[in-house]
């Protein structure tokens, strides 16, 4: 049964906060009752938990008292927002606004059964993988791993059409990103011919596994990496019984057919619908969430128009950027960050 988004005066009273402190660019960051939370935003200010999905914290069971304490720290947020984690997914809360957040999920806690729900074709591509000369290991965190993730980063400035953010970091930033969680972390390893040409970062938030990073070098796009690193993944989740294996979203904006969907679908994947709840702060807040103008642009305009922006844009940059011959082949491929 679901809870209202109501509290009495004694509950509130008891909500203590940390008063908010401007960070270097334009959010503001500050602590509600051990929860570190952020404000972003120009015209609209939306106040979350940070690294919302990384956090094994427990959900949060009086979010009434949390918002009054979340107002009382002063802070200049319109809105609120919070979400259910898996596997916690009917609504608990009876709030005015409420959006259904989508990820991609796949129990995980049976790797035989998993594996014999696969497509016939997505089983071949793995054992393609090692017939061609993949091998698939745990790696350890350290700066022969960080300089192969170097490696894979710095071999094309543009993917999935667009300019890739970690191309051309220097070592030590790379290492400091990465370095995220790693007590909870685990760093899988796809080598050819003793080269690291593929990696996953899978972090462990409760009962789940979430791959925080995924990418493989273009060049051997035709070798299957990302299945033989999907596959390995699945089977250190059964080690642990963990019981979902998390992969992003399931669909990006309003763009529901894509070739990672796509990929997704394949891999056992399959569409999770988790409520996503969101309180106006202010009379700017409250109009927001009326019309629908916090999703954002990519989240309102049609499949067909998305679409098109994406192909323009993938072909403005490919105008900028040529793409060698293996980038071409690897175009639409599997590369993704959290």
């Amino acid at each position: 049964m679901s809870q209202a988004l109501t509290s009495p005066p004694a509950a509130r009273a008891s909500c203590t906060a940390d008063i908010a402190v401007p960070t270097s660019d334009d959010s503001e960051r500050f602590k509600v009752l051990g929860r570190q939370i952020v404000v972003s935003g120009k015209w609209l200010r939306v106040a979350r938990i940070f690294d919302e999905i990384w956090l094994a914290f427990p959900p949060i069971e009086n979010p009434a008292g949390f918002v009054q304490a979340v107002r009382d720290t002063g802070v200049r947020a319109d809105i609120f927002t919070f979400a259910q984690h898996i596997p916690d997914v009917q609504p608990r809360f009876n709030t005015e606004f409420v959006d259904w957040d989508n990820v991609a999920a796949a129990p995980s806690s049976n790797f035989n059964q998993w594996w014999e729900s696969l497509p016939q074709e997505s089983r071949k591509n793995t054992r393609r993988a090692q017939k061609k000369g993949i091998t698939v290991r745990l790696a350890t965190f350290d700066d022969e791993l960080i300089a192969g993730i170097k490696q894979i980063y710095d071999e094309t400035p543009l993917r999935q059409g667009r300019k890739f953010w970690h191309y051309g970091k220097d070592h030590a930033t790379i290492k400091r990103e990465n370095s995220s969680y790693v007590d909870r972390s685990e760093f899988i390893g796809a080598y050819f011919e003793g080269r690291l040409i593929g990696f996953i970062k899978m972090v462990y938030v409760g009962n789940t596994s979430r791959i925080m990073q995924i990418l493989s070098m273009n060049r051997h796009f035709d070798k299957n990496p990302a299945n033989a690193l999907i596959t390995a993944a699945m089977e250190a989740c059964a080690k642990r019984s963990v019981d979902y294996f998390i992969y992003g979203q399931y669909v990006y904006g309003t763009k529901a057919n894509s070739s990672i969907t796509e990929f997704k679908r394949r891999n056992g994947f399959v569409q999770i619908l988790l409520p996503r709840y969101h309180v106006p702060l202010t009379p700017l807040g409250r109009v927001a969430l009326a019309t629908g103008l916090h999703r954002g642009l990519a989240g309102s305009i049609p499949e067909p128009v998305y679409n098109f922006l994406l192909d323009t844009r993938s072909a403005i940059y490919d105008r900028l950027l040529p793409r060698s011959k293996s980038e071409q082949t690897a175009k639409g491929g599997v590369g993704s960050s959290e």
